[in-house]
């Protein structure tokens, strides 16, 4: 198979789908791998080194879209991306379509197969390909969220750690997956008061183990987020819901509750944001305020530590990127259910039905919509 990998032009985005590892993998399968000139170049990965591990060089999008069977990104593509895409195609990347409804029209429209890595499940209903990012931004909420509690960044003043003597920060975190319980991790080895919230009361007996006690766990009714808001220095959004839009936590009415120049990060911002007053921001434009609280609503947060993060994901995603190179799409979905859950748009037809219910569209079950590519 012929497997393409594009530079990443997301605004500020720096990794790549792909680390040399991955071209030696594939090229000793005898796939032949196609990579963007300078597409690593962000996670420090020089075009020779692809070249070195068997990959051919192509000069631009233009040529790597032409030349590919398989196209392997990390973010979801761009409309200059997506007008490169046709019934050829197979895209495997993060796509979040939930609350972005013109990506989904595009995609649909392009004819291409798009199988997200966010919707994609294991054996145990885990989301093994989200899960690596989702560590990464967990840690970087906290750390984020830290400095711009610094007082020059618009903050409130306030060291999350504190000192002997003055008391340390308040970090409420609500949402204790995978996401949730790095950044609590980051926050308790800066020496915060925390706090984790979470609906799933089992979830949160795994968490107070995980944490020796040393953070409090909270049962996420509205109610006790709303006591807990005013006495929070910090709060992180960790809220998921499989492949769907991000339900909001707190509101902007809610915003008059807390201390002013408070800090919110919203890790959800991909799926939409779980904060009413959160749009998506830039690394390099990461906050805005409302109400005198600081937001900061990175939409690809883990694009910040590119090196950390390509390869976090790429040990991920090889093993299914290998699976569809080797057994072909139709195959590999077809003996895997989990892999076949990150199937969203085949044949333009949408094929994820959180996402159909999410923007009034139909739905087509996917092996009934993967039947028919190919199809003559």
């Amino acid at each position: 198979m012929k497997v393409g990998v594009p530079t990443e032009i997301k605004t500020d985005e720096y990794r790549v789908a792909l680390t040399p590892a991955g071209v030696r993998e594939l090229a000793q399968l005898e796939h032949e791998v196609y990579v963007q000139a300078g597409a690593g170049e962000g996670s420090a990965i020089a075009d020779a080194d692809y070249v070195a591990q068997g990959a051919h060089i192509v000069p631009d999008a233009d040529a790597l879209f032409d030349a590919a069977e398989l196209v392997v990104k990390v973010k979801e593509p761009q409309p200059e991306e997506i007008a490169r895409l046709d019934s050829r195609h197979t895209l495997f990347t993060y796509l979040h379509l939930a609350p972005d409804p013109a990506l989904t029209r595009g995609l649909l429209d392009s004819g291409a197969v798009c199988v997200a890595y966010e919707t994609v499940e294991d054996a145990r209903g885990r989301l093994p390909l989200l899960a690596p990012m989702s560590e990464v931004a967990g840690k970087i909420a906290t750390q984020a969220g830290a400095f711009m509690l610094e007082k020059p960044l618009g903050g409130r003043g306030i060291l999350l750690g504190g000192v002997p003597g003055v008391a340390a920060a308040n970090v409420m975190i609500i949402g204790g997956g995978v996401v949730g319980m790095n950044a609590a991790f980051i926050a308790l080895g800066m020496e915060a008061t925390v706090f984790v919230f979470d609906r799933d009361i089992d979830r949160l007996r795994e968490l107070d183990i995980a944490f020796g006690g040393r953070a409090d766990t909270c049962y996420a009714s509205t109610l006790d987020i709303e006591q807990r808001l005013p006495f929070a220095d910090l709060v992180i959004g960790a809220v998921l819901v499989h492949g769907a839009r991000a339900p909001h936590v707190v509101t902007r009415a809610q915003l008059g509750l807390m201390k002013r120049q408070a800090v919110l990060v919203d890790v959800s911002i991909d799926q939409g944001g779980c904060f009413e007053t959160s749009r998506a921001t830039t690394h390099s434009e990461p906050t805005y305020e409302v109400d005198s609280i600081t937001h900061y609503c990175v939409g690809n947060m883990p694009g910040a530590v590119p090196i950390t993060s390509t390869y976090a994901l790429t040990n991920a995603t090889m093993p299914y990127v290998i699976d569809l190179a080797n057994r072909g799409l139709h195959e590999a979905l077809g003996a895997d259910p989990g892999f076949m859950r990150g199937l969203n748009v085949a044949a333009g037809q949408l094929t994820y039905e959180p996402v159909a219910r999410e923007q009034g569209l139909d739905y087509v079950a996917p092996e009934a919509a993967l039947r028919l590519v190919g199809a003559t």
